[in-house]
C-alpha cells in the first residue's frame, strides 16, 4: 500500500498514543510515514522530506537543525542515516515513550552481505543502535524481508515475464498481472520482485490456469486466490484469482517492454518470495514470560518490547 486510505485497522502507533504514550515515529519514505501517522497524534515525519515538516502536520519543525545532517538523497545510504540520526537526537531532548524507526532497502538492494558497501552500513546502524542502547532504551530490532540475489549463472537478471505469458496464451491483455511493488523508485530493483497476483477472464478455469504455470521453471508457488489468502494471511478481497511466488533466485515481472533494467548497476537483489521470510528479530534486554513455542512474527517485535523484555 502506499496510501493510508487503503488501511483498514487502526495502528498500534495509534492506539499507544491514544493510551496516553508520547509516540514519536521517524521513516526513510514519505509514503510510510502517511501511513504509520495515520490518525496518531505525536511526532510523524521522514527523512525524505525532513526539510518540509510542520508543527501542524508533523508535530515538529526545523528537523534539518535538531538532527544536524542536510537533506538526504532518497538513493543513499544517507536516508536511512538520518532516520537513526533522528531517533537519537528525539530520544536525547524528546524522550518520547515509544519510538519507531524505518529506514529503506537501498543498500541492501546493492550490496550482498559481507561486502563494503554493506558493512559500512551496518556499521553506522551499529554506532546509532548503541547510542540509544547507552540512552537506557528497550530496542527491538527486526526486518520486513530478507535480500537474495535473482541473477542467473552469467549475472544478470533471473526474470519470468508473466503478462507476456499469459499474452502468449491467452491473447493480449486478456489476464492481467499485477505487481505489488508500490515504490517509485525502482533504479536499484526495476520494479521486480518474487510475488505477483492475476487476474484472469472469467471464462478462463483457474486450476487449469495453475497447473500450467506451476510447470514453469522458477516459479514455487502457484496458488488460487483462496489457497493463498489462506497460507499467506491475504484479504481475498484484494488479490486477483491467483498469485504466483517465484523460486528464490528468479523474479517476476509483467512485460519485458515494462521494465527498465538500464539503471541496474550491479546483479539484482529483490525481494517478495517465500524464500526471503525469515529475518532477524533482535532484542537488547532479556525476554521473560514468553511461549517457547509460540512462532515469533517480525511484527511482535512490539510485544517483545513493551511486554516482556526486562
Amino acid at each position: 500500500m502506499n496510501d493510508p486510505k487503503w488501511l483498514r485497522a487502526p495502528t498500534l502507533l495509534a492506539a499507544l498514543a491514544d493510551a496516553g504514550k508520547s509516540v514519536a515515529v521517524v521513516t526513510a519514505k514519505d509514503k510510510l510515514r502517511a501511513m504509520l501517522g495515520h490518525q496518531m497524534k505525536g511526532i510523524c515525519f521522514s527523512s525524505e522530506k525532513a526539510d518540509q515538516a510542520t508543527l501542524a502536520v508533523n508535530g515538529i519543525e526545523e528537523v534539518l537543525a535538531l538532527v544536524g545532517q542536510p537533506l538526504p538523497s532518497v538513493y543513499s545510504a544517507d536516508l536511512s542515516e538520518f532516520v537513526f540520526a533522528a531517533g537519537v537526537k528525539l530520544m536525547q531532548k524528546v524522550k518520547p515513550d515509544v519510538m519507531y524507526l524505518s529506514t529503506t532497502d537501498y543498500i541492501q538492494h546493492k550490496h550482498a552481505p559481507g561486502t563494503p558497501g554493506a558493512n559500512a552500513f551496518y556499521t553506522m546502524m551499529d554506532n546509532y543502535l548503541g547510542q540509544l542502547d547507552a540512552l537506557g532504551c528497550v530496542i527491538a530490532l527486526t526486518a520486513d524481508h530478507g535480500m537474495n540475489a535473482k541473477t542467473a549463472m552469467d549475472g544478470t537478471p533471473e526474470v519470468i515475464y508473466l503478462q507476456d505469458w499469459f499474452d502468449a496464451w491467452l491473447g493480449a491483455a486478456k489476464a492481467r498481472v499485477i505487481l505489488p511493488i508500490t515504490d517509485p523508485y525502482v533504479v536499484h530493483h526495476g520494479a521486480l520482485g518474487s510475488y505477483a497476483t492475476v487476474y484472469l477472464p472469467a471464462e478462463v478455469d483457474v486450476l487449469d490456469a495453475c497447473a500450467r504455470l506451476q510447470k514453469v521453471l522458477g516459479l514455487e508457488l502457484v496458488l488460487t486466490r483462496e489457497q493463498a489468502a489462506a497460507r499467506f494471511e491475504l484479504p481475498p478481497d484484494r488479490i486477483g484469482d491467483m498469485v504466483v511466488v517465484s523460486e528464490r533466485s528468479t523474479v517476476i515481472g509483467t512485460s519485458a517492454s515494462r521494465h527498465d533494467l538500464s539503471a541496474l548497476e550491479v546483479p539484482l537483489r529483490s525481494h517478495g518470495g517465500v524464500s526471503e521470510q525469515r529475518v532477524p528479530l533482535i532484542v537488547n534486554r532479556r525476554i521473560s514470560g514468553l511461549d517457547a513455542a509460540k512462532r515469533l512474527r517480525n511484527f511482535d517485535a512490539f510485544d517483545l518490547a513493551l511486554n516482556h523484555a526486562q
